[in-house]
């Protein structure tokens, strides 16, 4: 007899929506706190809390804040709870990735120069919160589609 789980339940193997969810969560983590640590962030000691004032960059490349890497850190958490059941993995990579392509709308809009700018985001940012949008958007969709749903 093969025990199958309702929606929303633990597998007791996971699916492959649910390990790329804990993957995608974990490197938010990591994201998270290497922006925190001087040297893997450039201009560390201009860390702002927020606003697009921070001159810091992590890798020397993505304008990050106070603010920014904890946002980093809840959505790594966020990732980690989610990934226990496949279609709460599922929603974290579709709903995660469809605020990622809004915050590329958004870097799109504002001034990197104005107060709109409090996260902040430049260029890098907009082209990588692209990139995860669509990216994150196709893996829920791609790994939970076809007749197993979210269960696959």
């Amino acid at each position: 007899m093969v025990h199958r789980p309702g929606r929303g339940a633990p597998a007791t193997a996971a699916s492959p929506v649910r390990r790329v969810a804990l993957v995608v969560g974990a490197v938010f983590l990591l994201i998270g706190v290497l922006g925190f640590i001087p040297g893997i962030t450039s201009d560390y000691y201009d860390l702002m809390f927020a606003g697009h004032e921070s001159k810091a960059k992590l890798l020397g490349l993505f304008q990050v804040s106070v603010l920014h890497n904890i946002v980093h850190l809840l959505f790594g958490v966020a990732g980690l709870a989610l990934s226990r059941t496949a279609s709460g993995a599922r929603t974290y990579l579709v709903a995660g990735g469809a605020i990622y392509l809004v915050l590329w709308l958004y870097g799109l809009v504002i001034s990197h120069n104005s107060a709109a700018n409090f996260v902040p985001f430049n260029g890098a940012d907009n082209w990588l919160h692209l990139l995860l949008g669509i990216g994150m958007i196709a893996l829920g969709v791609g790994l939970t589609r076809g007749p197993a749903g979210a269960h696959r």
